[in-house]
C-alpha cells in the first residue's frame, strides 16, 4: 500500500530533542503541509529528567499520559498556581501563554502523546526568557545587585530537557484534583459496547478546554469504526495499540486508503467523510484529537434516517423496493459490530 498524504509516523519523526534524559519528537506543519490548527509531540523523559519551564504564544495544549509518573507545574494569570500528578490514561490542558514544568517523578521512563491548537506552536522556554534580559534588568526585577546573575548560564537557546539535581519536591495537594487534570481513563465510557468502546475528554466533562478535545478510542477485533464526518472540526489521530485501516474521501472523488500501525499520526480535515477497520486480532487503541472543545459527529448510519426512502432511492438510482434495509438510527452508535469478512489488503 503506497504511502498517504494524511499520515505521518511520531516515532521516526525529526526530533526536537534525543540524548540520554529522553526524546521530544514533533509533527508539524513543517513537516506534514496538510495540518491546520493542529500539531502534536511525543515527549519521552527519563528518571529525574525535567521538561524546562516553557510556555506557548499561540496553542493551547492537552495532553495525554501513556505511561509514567509526572508531576506538572502550572502558573496562569500571574497569580493562579498549581501543581498535580499525572499518571498513565490521565490528561492535563495548559492554556496558550501559561508557564508550564514537566518533572518525571518515577523511577522509569514516562511518555506523552501532546497535541497543540496550532499548527506550528511557537515555543518560549524560561532560560531564553532570562537571556534576553541584562543583569541590570534582573538585577532591577528582583532588587538584587546585577553581579547577582552573573553566574547563570544565559542565551535565548532551550535545552528542553534538563536533569534535576535534587529529589522532586512533591507536595501532598498535588494529588488533590486540579481544574487542568482529567482522569480519561477512570471515566465511565459514554459508548461501551462488547465490540468497542470511547471514552471523551471534551467540554461538557472537563470545562478547562479550550479549542482542544479528546477520545480514548478502542475497537476491538469484532467492531469497526462507522463511515462518518465531523463537522467544522478536524481530527487528528495517534496510533497506540493495534493495527488498523482508514479509509478518507477527498473532494475532488478520490478515496485515500492507508494503513496504520502503532506510533503512526494521521490528520483529516474538517468535514471529510473517514472510516476506522481492525486489521489484525488485537484490539486497536487510538488517541483522537480534535480541534472543538465539543466535536460534532455524523454517522453514516443516522444520514440514512434523516433522509426519506424515496429520496435515497432517488440518489443511489434503484426502485425504492430494491433498497437495503436501512435501520432507523436516531443515534448513532459511533462503533458498529463487524459483520462481514475485511476486505482483502491491496
Amino acid at each position: 500500500m503506497t504511502a498517504s498524504r494524511h499520515v505521518r509516523s511520531l516515532l521516526h519523526a525529526a526530533p526536537v530533542y534525543e540524548g540520554a534524559l529522553g526524546s521530544a519528537r514533533a509533527v508539524t506543519a513543517d513537516h506534514f503541509s496538510l495540518l491546520q490548527r493542529m500539531s502534536m509531540q511525543r515527549l519521552v523523559l527519563t528518571a529525574g529528567t525535567i521538561r524546562e519551564p516553557h510556555w506557548y504564544a499561540n496553542a493551547n495544549e492537552l495532553a495525554y499520559c501513556v505511561s509514567g509518573e509526572l508531576l506538572v507545574s502550572v502558573l496562569d494569570n500571574a497569580d493562579l498556581f498549581g501543581s498535580f500528578t499525572i499518571a498513565a490514561g490521565e490528561m492535563f490542558h495548559v492554556p496558550v501563554g501559561s508557564l508550564h514544568t514537566i518533572e518525571n517523578i518515577g523511577d522509569g521512563d514516562a511518555e506523552l502523546i501532546i497535541v497543540f491548537g496550532h499548527e506550528r506552536p511557537e515555543e518560549f522556554s524560561l532560560h531564553a526568557a532570562f537571556g534576553a534580559m541584562t543583569d541590570a534588568v534582573l538585577g532591577n526585577t528582583y532588587t538584587l545587585p546585577a553581579s547577582d546573575f552573573a553566574s547563570l548560564n544565559r542565551d535565548t537557546g532551550s535545552a528542553v530537557l534538563v536533569r534535576r539535581e535534587a529529589p522532586p519536591r512533591v507536595e501532598p495537594s498535588a494529588a488533590l484534583p486540579d481544574p487542568h487534570k482529567f482522569g480519561i481513563a477512570g471515566e465511565s465510557p459514554p459508548v461501551n459496547l462488547p465490540y468497542g468502546s470511547a471514552r471523551v475528554a471534551r467540554l461538557q466533562f472537563w470545562p478547562a478546554l479550550k479549542d482542544l478535545s479528546m477520545y480514548s478510542v478502542v475497537v476491538k477485533e469484532n467492531g469497526m469504526r462507522e463511515p462518518h464526518w465531523h463537522p467544522n472540526t478536524a481530527e487528528m489521530g495517534y496510533v497506540h495499540q493495534g493495527r488498523a485501516r482508514m479509509s478518507i474521501l477527498d473532494p475532488d472523488g478520490s478515496v485515500d486508503t492507508y494503513e496504520l500501525e502503532p506510533g503512526d499520526v494521521y490528520f483529516i480535515p474538517r468535514s471529510y467523510p473517514h472510516q476506522i477497520e481492525v486489521l489484525s486480532d488485537e484490539e486497536i487503541h487510538f488517541l483522537v484529537f480534535f480541534d472543538q472543545p465539543t466535536p460534532g459527529d455524523i454517522g453514516y448510519r443516522a444520514s440514512t434516517t434523516s433522509i426519506a426512502p424515496d429520496v435515497l432511492a432517488a440518489t443511489f438510482g434503484i426502485a425504492p423496493e430494491a433498497a437495503p434495509a436501512w435501520p432507523v438510527t436516531p443515534v448513532d452508535p459511533l462503533i458498529v459490530e463487524r459483520v462481514n469478512p475485511v476486505d482483502p489488503v491491496v
